[in-house]
């Protein structure tokens, strides 16, 4: 009898939370939306800006203020949003006070790419990535990129030169020769990096870094005009 008494009590309170959990989702799911707030990660609205993200939002959704959580699709919202080329990712969810909050990740450019009087940008994942009206990143420009076996030579460049914050820095300008040579232009002095084929490239950065501690050591930095680092023991200026 009293296990039996135990058994009901059990019950009554599995029955309890149920009812609370169904009324708390009911609750929930009819909740209306009071308001939206758009955030950038890394806080810094770029490329994008909240009112293009506001204009995604009613040409894929509609006019969502005043709708209920259960008449929207935050995922449909999400895909809608990132139909933007700048964006790389979107999330949306909704709090417990009505505010819908849509968190918006945007590319991140490494390098533009010119080629034949037009550009575009190389993002860190070696995807190409259109120009902003809203914003021109400081990143190297890069010339000479023939075909996809060249952008791809540049995206590897590239996240070395980002692994380095003497380097990160000072590279400006990348430009690829017809013999598949880099020439690099640097933002300290006036000198022309001739870096050669993509090799041996820690061992090449160590060297510049050097050479350009040596210079800067010396007050010598503006006395040439090219460095060539394809030798492998040595560094070769022309004044």
């Amino acid at each position: 009898m009293i296990k039996y008494k135990v058994y009901i009590k059990v019950i009554f309170v599995i029955l309890i939370i149920a009812g609370l959990f169904g009324f708390a989702n009911h609750r929930n799911s009819i909740r209306k939306i009071v308001d939206i707030e758009v955030s950038f990660e890394g806080g810094d609205s770029l490329f994008v800006t909240s009112n293009e993200v506001n204009k995604l939002l009613i040409q894929n959704s509609g006019n969502i203020k005043n709708k209920s959580k259960e008449s929207i699709f935050l995922k449909v919202i999400e895909q809608g949003i990132m139909k933007n080329k700048m964006i790389e990712n979107a999330e949306v969810y909704m709090t417990i006070d009505g505010i819908l909050k849509v968190s918006v990740l945007q590319k991140k450019p490494i390098a533009r790419i010119v080629v034949n009087g037009t550009s575009y940008y190389l993002d860190r994942h070696g995807k190409k990535m259109r120009l902003s009206s809203n914003y021109s990143a400081r990143v190297p420009i890069v010339e000479g990129v023939l075909g996809k076996d060249d952008l791809e030579q540049v995206f590897q460049f590239i996240k070395q030169v980002l692994k380095d914050d003497f380097m990160k820095k000072q590279i400006i300008g990348v430009k690829i020769k017809q013999n598949k040579f880099f020439d690099l232009k640097t933002r300290m002095g006036n000198q022309l990096i001739e870096f050669g084929k993509l090799e041996n490239i820690e061992n090449k950065i160590n060297k510049i870094k050097a050479f350009y501690q040596k210079m800067d050591k010396d007050k010598s930095i503006n006395k040439y005009s090219k460095i060539n680092l394809e030798y492998n023991k040595q560094i070769v200026c022309t004044k």
